[in-house]
């Protein structure tokens, strides 16, 4: 692919992701897609022939490596998990502040929508949270948590943060992630 196709292969991905994660899977159609990309409408097809779940399946992965790679740099600084948990709802208060609260954690709307009904993006979200819960159960395991406490306590912190972005949102307030960051300390204290 030249480099026009990739950049308009990257801009229909680039508005998939502001789309669906401020309106959702289901309010985000494909023409507002093309408007909001510039890409012309058969681009679309035929960078994704196989359409929206694709296309959606893209944004995810892409919007999911980029916490991810956030999260390695992170542990690349020597932080340790709680300043790195503290970090991490630092950057999802970010967004959504800067987004008046539409944003957050740009898989969690998507995969609040299609767990139940698309199995397909179900498991790109499954994958997605799971390298991340990864890359937290090993620096547990560096600080010194046993793999077993490691996965369920990696597990529980992202499940502590992911619901604070929702309650955040919901509320329009930063406080639940704020005061997630300070339940993160006392949620990893018992190894």
């Amino acid at each position: 692919m030249g480099v026009k196709g990739e950049e308009t292969r990257s801009r229909l991905i680039a508005g998939t992701r502001a789309l669906i994660e401020a309106k959702g899977y289901f309010g985000t159609g494909l023409n507002q897609i093309v408007a909001e990309s510039g890409a012309p409408r058969g681009s679309l097809y035929f960078h994704f022939p196989e359409g929206k779940d694709q296309l959606v399946a893209a944004a995810i992965i892409q919007a999911g490596q980029e916490i991810e790679e956030q999260l390695k740099a992170l542990v690349g600084e020597g932080l340790d998990t709680v300043a790195i948990a503290r970090r991490l709802a630092g950057l999802f208060i970010d967004r959504m502040e800067a987004s008046g609260y539409t944003k957050g954690c740009p898989i969690a709307t998507v995969a609040l929508e299609v767990s139940g009904s698309n199995e397909a993006l179900r498991l790109t979200c499954v994958e997605v949270y799971g390298s991340w819960q990864r890359i937290l159960a090993d620096r547990l395991v560096a600080e010194g948590h046993s793999p077993a406490s490691a996965d369920v306590a990696s597990g529980q912190l992202l499940a502590l943060l992911e619901g604070a972005v929702l309650v955040a949102r919901v509320q329009r307030s930063r406080t639940p992630l704020d005061d997630a960051q300070h339940a993160v300390k006392h949620l990893l204290a018992a190894k």
